[in-house]
């Protein structure tokens, strides 16, 4: 059969179950745009989701890929990770292939952001899923008569089987500021990196794939537009803290996060900018 696209109710929002010929699926919620789910075609979930996660829509959900802007984290003085993650979004466009599956979603600001973030823009977050891949594509423009400037990202959340024997390769000899050392800049010296504790780095102008190694599994990420790679994990201590996470969560998920944190990215009236993260199951 063709690929599908459909509304689904998922823990009571509003999403769409993408599903392509080959067997690829994913699920997108209306709230927030977020990612909730990655299964490429012939595999298994590729996303963490918390068990504990929340969907009564008064916070973000916990998992998947929560689209960070127009502040990643606490960088600056708007609520932490931005305005768009706890609000609906409007379907935009949807449409499919024999073999590929895409839907676009899109935010307008409203009175509501304007008393936060005083700005005109545009933002559309379009997912594609083909066989082994998903495409992860946020497009922003400036709508109003005067520049501004955001941060932005794509929170995602891999999840691994267990953390302390994941792999990732392809940062080595990237300078990183160490959010859980004092903002400490340091420059990643290992082949490949290791958490085995809290682990929260953003590395600056990443611009190679990289390669997760999970047990028999080896995923493949790339960005383009996002000059920054974040890498969370809470661990045991911080994961406890956070009410939508289990207290072991923390050993079944890795963030690798495509992101443009370190210098914001500055758009003139009526100019776009685009960033976009690409996963494949190798």
């Amino acid at each position: 059969m063709p690929a599908t696209i459909e509304t689904v109710d998922f823990h009571g929002q509003p999403a769409l179950a993408l599903a392509t010929q080959a067997g690829a699926r994913a699920v997108v919620s209306l709230f927030g745009a977020q990612v909730l789910s990655w299964i490429p075609a012939g595999g298994e979930e590729h996303l963490y989701l918390s068990p504990a996660a929340v969907y009564d829509g008064s916070t973000a959900i916990r998992g998947g890929i929560p689209v960070c802007f127009p502040q990643f984290a606490g960088l600056g003085k708007l609520p932490k990770h931005g305005i768009l993650r706890t609000r609906p979004w409007i379907v935009s466009d949807q449409r499919s292939g024999d073999d590929y599956a895409l839907v676009t979603l899109r935010f307008t600001e409203t009175d509501d952001t304007w008393a936060i973030w005083p700005q005109n823009f545009v933002a559309e977050l379009t997912v594609v899923v083909e066989g082994e891949r998903l495409d992860v594509e946020l497009e922003v423009e400036n709508t109003g008569h005067a520049p501004f400037a955001f941060t932005a990202a794509l929170h995602t959340y891999l999840r691994v089987h267990e953390v302390e024997n994941a792999r990732l390769e392809g940062l080595y000899g990237h300078d990183y500021r160490d959010s859980a050392d004092h903002d400490r800049v340091k420059r990643d010296s290992g082949d490949v990196l290791v958490v085995e504790d809290e682990t929260d780095r953003i590395y600056h102008d990443v611009k190679r794939p990289l390669l997760l190694r999970d047990r028999n599994r080896h995923l493949g990420i790339n960005a383009e537009g996002f000059p920054d790679v974040v890498v969370w994990n809470p661990w045991e201590e911080r994961c406890a803290a956070l009410a939508d996470m289990p207290a072991n969560g923390f050993r079944h998920m890795l963030c690798v996060e495509a992101a443009a944190a370190r210098q914001r990215i500055e758009l003139d009236a009526g100019e776009s900018w685009v960033g976009r993260q690409s996963l494949v199951a190798l």
